[in-house]
């Protein structure tokens, strides 16, 4: 393994530049889909590299640095060389996994790591995820690249190896290997050493230096110690950068129904909530919430849930809540038939453990007339799990936890009225400090309303008016209430997608009003 290496290593023993995978088991087809082979100058340079993103790499500073072995200082743009990744391919000589060239470089100043972002995304294939948690010493990690191993220059294939972590210390992080072909060689430079963790893999550093014992060409080499740089410390840093991509790749013109909760993980008191999106060709997406703290980059990640043309295009309405008291949040959804359905969990891999609390279709077309609903917490346990619907006819319901009373705990809140009819949105939130939450609503003059402490009681206090009538929210197309910045004490933040496609939201909205608006698309 190549870059800069440690100060004890023999100057003969540094190589020109950075090279190819860990000298051990060899990977069969399909296995570790996030790794990343870089070709740097049309073959002049070999790295490894790990996806944890779609559209961004994280690899070792030292596979760009001019004289690797002397410094790491690697400009931020361009790479100088002619850069090509190939992700998803554990064996080089298949035509499986995605191309694509590299287009921008940025770069640590602190350690031998770099951000690579890719000429277009790669969808399909699940990034790792970056750990937020320190290796602990005598942990095992997995190591994988590209690289050199000790019978071959440029193998075909990803080899991996066991290694245990004997220190961390600042960006650094040791590792030996739990066997003897465990080692990290030339080329395995950039590539991951990670966690499987119920199937999913998590970047816990990047391959940074080796002694490369036992690799072809350093026979006579018998220590085989290798030193890593930390990822889990700069973790705000790598989402921070990877996430400045992200929602500017979607068409949200196209976005026709939003729902927030905590899908992806939990309410941690820092981390912000996911976004649930379904598009107008019938896709279906989950944007994780990020972990860091810039406000202007509230997401981190995109997970398709479904495919173009899915069963999502019979969806009418949609909203986020919490139905159990344990596992992740779910979305409630009201069908074109008059089905309404409360799937209970929602992750990065889909919408789990549906219950149906109305049939559709045949001689049940009530709920066909359920024009708009959303879930929140307005009774006063902790779950976001009591339903309110509008109906066509302007009258108002509230169905109180529907996760575990199904639609049996129905209460009318208000008779018809032509006047809700005027109704555009609503979402359920906090932001008036009551017991139970509020409802916000957009009507279609522009003009949007607070109704604090909504219950089974009804609407209770005077309307608080955030945006009057004829204010530019007419333009609002989709709204949803969520916590979208770096804290998640109660969801007040209004996310709007708007009608000509540009997406902002407005944070710490509260009964004085809005206080800014972060503009994230447009």
């Amino acid at each position: 393994m190549t870059g800069l290496l440690a100060s004890a290593v023999a100057a003969s023993l540094m190589t020109a530049a950075p090279a190819n995978a860990v000298n051990g088991s060899t990977a069969k087809d399909g296995s570790y889909p996030f790794m990343v082979k870089l070709d740097i100058g049309s073959g002049e340079r070999s790295c490894s590299g790990a996806l944890v993103e779609q559209q961004w790499v994280v690899t070792a500073a030292s596979c760009f640095a001019e004289k690797p072995t002397q410094s790491l200082e690697v400009p931020a743009g361009a790479p100088k060389l002619k850069t090509t990744a190939i992700i998803g391919r554990a064996d080089l000589t298949r035509d499986t996994g995605t191309v694509v060239d590299v287009v921008e470089l940025v770069p640590r100043s602190d350690r031998d790591v770099v951000m690579a972002r890719l000429a277009k995304p790669v969808m399909g294939t699940m990034p790792a995820g970056v750990s937020t948690s320190a290796p602990l010493p005598s942990e095992d990690l997995w190591v994988a690249g590209y690289g050199r191993t000790k019978d071959e220059w440029a193998p075909d294939r990803i080899h991996y190896g066991k290694f245990g972590v004997g220190s961390v210390q600042g960006s650094d992080v040791t590792l030996t290997g739990k066997s003897d072909d465990a080692v990290v060689c030339q080329g395995d430079t950039g590539g991951p050493a990670f966690r499987e963790i119920g199937g999913r893999y998590e970047l816990v550093g990047v391959n940074s230096r080796s002694w490369q014992g036992g690799c072809l060409g350093s026979e006579s080499e018998t220590r085989k110690g290798a030193v890593d740089a930390r990822v889990d410390d700069i973790a705000g840093w790598i989402q921070s950068v990877s996430s400045r991509t992200l929602l500017a790749r979607s068409q949200w013109k196209d976005a026709t129904y939003l729902a927030s909760g905590y899908f992806t993980g939990p309410d941690n008191g820092k981390r912000r909530m996911d976004l649930f999106v379904i598009w107008k060709d019938g896709k279906a997406s989950l944007f994780q919430g990020a972990d860091h703290d810039d406000p202007k980059q509230p997401f981190s990640a995109e997970h398709q849930i479904e495919k173009p043309g899915s069963y999502w295009t019979s969806a009418r309405a949609i909203t986020g809540g919490k139905f159990t008291e344990n596992g992740s949040d779910g979305i409630t959804v009201r069908w074109a038939n008059g089905k309404v359905s409360t799937y209970l969990h929602v992750d990065q891999t889909g919408v789990h453990d549906e219950v149906t609390l109305r049939a559709g279709g045949g001689d049940n077309p009530f709920w066909k007339n359920a024009r708009l609903i959303t879930a929140g917490r307005y009774t006063e346990n902790s779950l976001r799990d009591d339903l309110l619907v509008i109906w066509e006819d302007g009258s108002t319901s509230m169905y109180t936890d529907i996760g575990t009373k199904g639609l049996s705990g129905w209460v009318q809140l208000t008779k018809a009225d032509s006047g809700w009819k005027n109704a555009v949105q609503i979402s359920a939130g906090e932001f008036a400090g009551k017991k139970t939450a509020d409802l916000v609503i957009r009507w279609n003059d522009g003009q949007t309303q607070i109704f604090p402490g909504v219950d089974t009681a009804g609407y209770h206090g005077s309307r608080i008016s955030i945006r009057p009538v004829g204010s530019a929210w007419k333009n609002a197309e989709i709204l949803t209430v969520g916590s979208f910045v770096s804290r998640s004490d109660h969801p007040n933040d209004v996310l709007v997608r708007w009608n000509d496609g540009n997406l902002s939201y407005y944070p710490g909205v509260d009964t004085a009003g809005t206080h800014g608006e972060v503009q994230l698309v447009g």
